[in-house]
């Protein structure tokens, strides 16, 4: 299975090549267009408690699947304006950002794992996307991309808006940034600490920060 990934960084687009009976499955409204020799299939995926709890983790109910009858191409974009990256899982874990997964072989395990009051306090929900098995894993931003090898540094602090995924083998605790006057001043509010030896993906934007900066301009509607 081969991929393209252009327009990189700002309106990314992954073009997925697939050869007679290969197959991958992308989050419900990813597929941007296909060739008229792939099939399309939406299906509960993994049954109707675990389609749900994926739903938790802030993605779609159904998912697609879309299989080659012959070799052909489909290409995928995320909602926001931002980069994709592509992941090679071996038979490992990754941890991605609610909104951030697009892609995948269907082989892959995608679920929701709980990550207790660290996630929740993080902004990140009570649960996270867990992608689990081999094989190719898009995911997207909001903005562009950065890869940060968290084992070349004793410590590694992200605000917990840009974090977009890492791999298990990371350790990562939240906090809040000082006391309750500084995080209202600073308007950073929560960060998370990532330690140990892997991998964290960050976003040069956060959905959270410009929400909070759009809101506030939108007109208000009176009704009498």
């Amino acid at each position: 299975m081969e991929h393209e990934i252009s327009y990189s960084p700002s309106f990314s687009m992954v073009t997925v090549s697939l050869d007679t009976g290969e197959s991958i499955r992308a989050e419900s409204g990813a597929m941007v267009s296909h060739d008229s020799t792939i099939d399309m299939e939406t299906n509960a995926t993994g049954g109707f408690l675990k389609s749900l709890t994926r739903s938790f983790g802030g993605e779609s109910f159904f998912q697609n699947t879309f299989h080659a009858r012959a070799p052909g191409e489909v290409q995928f974009a995320s909602v926001l304006p931002g980069d994709i990256v592509h992941r090679e899982l071996e038979d490992e874990t990754l941890y991605v950002q609610s909104t951030s997964y697009i892609a995948g072989d269907p082989s892959l395990d995608v679920d929701s794992s709980f990550g207790g009051a660290k996630s929740f306090l993080g902004g990140e929900g009570l649960f996270l996307l867990k992608a689990t098995g081999s094989g190719p894993l898009f995911i997207s931003s909001y903005g562009a991309i950065q890869a940060i090898d968290v084992s070349e540094r004793d410590d590694f602090v992200v605000d917990t808006g840009h974090i977009v995924a890492f791999e298990e083998s990371l350790d990562f605790s939240v906090r809040r940034v000082g006391g309750l006057k500084s995080t209202l001043a600073s308007g950073e509010g929560l960060v998370c600490n990532f330690s140990g030896e892997g991998t964290v993906w960050i976003q040069t934007r956060s959905q959270g920060a410009f929400l909070a900066w759009l809101i506030p301009k939108l007109p208000q509607t009176y009704s009498n």
